[in-house]
């Protein structure tokens, strides 16, 4: 290509390297390319930046500037362009300041980038120069992985996190000056070996609980099937407990689910500075009734975060003392307990989490929440409103409905024979998923719990349960005490209690449990 003398004199150089870009629960790998050339302008010793940079990356050319001059490393007094490549996707966060760092110093010939043509950098920039955490170092290494990249150089911080990625060497120096002097082969740089397999941790045992014998039943059938529940009582009942013990009868995760999981976790932040190791446990979220929408079902200004709801994938939303959560906020979760994803848009980004959860809700029977129904001191009209707090349609998305009463004296007070703990119960819930995933799979379906099943297949003439065994829910629906959702949720319940008693399809007791359950008492 031809050049004129006054180009060749002002074109100096170009350099790119390697980072990755969160876009939501995705990841995508981001070439940052750097051209710094001579200029008679007076808009020289300018940084101009191209692509879908939000205000934190425009931002880190201060970081660089100063993490560069407090490194005794000259930052070029030149013109530079900046891109970040594909600039369809949208740069956000601190992630890509080391990034940027390195490409400018490359481009510039202070820096020789071959050792780095297969690394991704990875690491906010303080002033003094040291390298920071970023959330999301997980998610952000497989896809580098997957990329090709053989070599992650990550904050110390983010070390733990980083090494449980296979097939990708880490390194993690303390500063930019420590990268630089690797780069030039002045000071070695071990590789970060991968952290050894800790122990599972020890999850709440069912076999603390005692009493409620209808609500460990619920408990199990809410497990076995991935079915919503609401459990009324008073305070002491046994609501919260029941409800952290949930996760221990939860079969593991595979290997699959915990990177996701895991990944869900990393945006987070949570594995900051500390062991680091996939999640292979169902994770429980209990977000108190004080927090905002966005902070249970992600998004906020900036940078969208997952909230608690995404947290929870896979494992236990427990929302405690429901009816006194704004109901705005309760009801944001609808459209998600539906489809199983967080779905939000804004004007140029639309961003989706996974959301697959087991919804529990606690309540009170009434605001003084007496221990005996007949010490309330509430007006009844103030009684009966309280539940309908928890608006109508949220409720009818809860497939169980189960009323603790206190628990007696006798049961915390008298020497008496363990509970069953939470691994018998486990077993069970593992046959009956088994056998769920079995039959859907079998008939070419996708579904792999019974609540996932669509209703119209369970109401289609091969799943479609004869007039007796459903007679408990037809008349349910035709004396309009429950729903259309509500009836098919009933049918859901039948297989899944139908697969815990291990039997080919549902009985007419099994729909006639599930109706109980549905409604919250008894039929008869």
């Amino acid at each position: 290509m031809w050049l004129s003398n006054t180009a060749k004199e002002n074109a100096v150089g170009y350099a790119r390297t390697n980072t990755v870009c969160m876009v939501g629960a995705s990841a995508v790998t981001v070439t940052v390319e750097a051209s710094v050339f001579k200029s008679s302008s007076k808009g020289a010793d300018t940084v101009r930046m191209s692509g879908l940079p939000d205000n934190v990356v425009n931002q880190a050319q201060t970081r660089v500037r100063s993490a560069m001059a407090n490194s005794a490393l000259r930052f070029p007094d030149k013109s530079i362009s900046v891109n970040f490549a594909p600039a369809s996707v949208p740069t956000t966060g601190s992630a890509a300041d080391l990034a940027l760092a390195v490409t400018i110093m490359c481009a510039d010939d202070l820096l020789p980038v071959e050792r780095l043509a297969d690394a991704v950098l990875l690491a906010e920039l303080g002033l003094d120069g040291s390298l920071r955490a970023v959330p999301g170092t997980l998610p952000a290494l497989m896809e580098a992985r997957r990329s090709g990249l053989k070599t992650a150089i990550v904050a110390p911080e983010n070390a733990a996190e980083a090494a449980m990625v296979e097939n990708l060497t880490i390194l993690a120096p303390r500063d930019l000056a420590t990268l630089v002097a690797w780069v030039f082969g002045q000071t070695p740089l071990d590789p970060v070996p991968r952290p050894p397999t800790p122990e599972p941790p020890r999850l709440p045992d069912l076999s603390d609980v005692r009493g409620q014998p209808l609500a460990r039943r619920a408990l199990e059938i809410a497990a076995a099937g991935g079915h919503h529940m609401l459990m009324i009582g008073p305070p002491g009942a046994g609501k919260t407990m029941l409800a952290e013990r949930l996760p221990s009868i939860l079969p593991p995760l595979s290997d699959a689910e915990a990177v996701e999981v895991t990944s869900l976790h990393s945006l987070r932040g949570r594995f900051t500075g500390g062991a680091a190791s996939l999640l292979h446990h169902a994770p429980f979220e209990a977000p108190h009734h004080s927090i905002t929408m966005q902070a249970l079902v992600g998004g906020g200004a900036g940078n969208i975060g997952p909230g608690s709801l995404a947290l929870a994938h896979r494992g236990v939303l427990f929302i405690d003392e429901a009816p006194e959560w704004p109901r705005s906020v309760l009801d944001s979760l609808r459209q998600p307990l539906e489809s199983g994803e967080v779905r939000i848009r804004r004007a140029n980004t639309a961003i989706s989490y996974p959301a697959k959860v087991t919804l529990v809700l606690a309540a009170n029977p009434c605001p003084c929440a007496p221990n005996k129904p007949v010490d309330c001191t509430c007006p009844p009209l103030k009684r009966r409103s309280y539940l309908t707090r928890i608006s109508r349609p949220l409720m009818d998305r809860i497939d169980l409905r189960v009323y603790l009463p206190p628990v007696p004296p006798s049961a915390i007070l008298t020497d008496i024979t363990e509970a069953e703990p939470s691994g018998s119960v486990a077993k069970r819930v593992l046959r009956a998923r088994e056998a769920a995933a079995s039959r859907w799979s079998e008939a070419g379906e996708p579904w792999g719990l019974n609540s996932e099943v669509s209703g119209p297949a369970l109401r289609s003439t091969r799943w479609r349960l004869p007039p007796p065994v459903r007679k408990y829910v037809d008349d349910l629906l035709l004396k309009e005490r429950i729903t259309a959702r509500g009836y098919d949720r009933v049918l859901k319940l039948a297989w899944t209690i139908a697969d815990l008693r291990e039997h080919d399809s549902p009985t007419a007791d099994d729909v006639a449990e599930a109706s109980e359950l549905r409604l919250g008492y008894p039929l008869r």
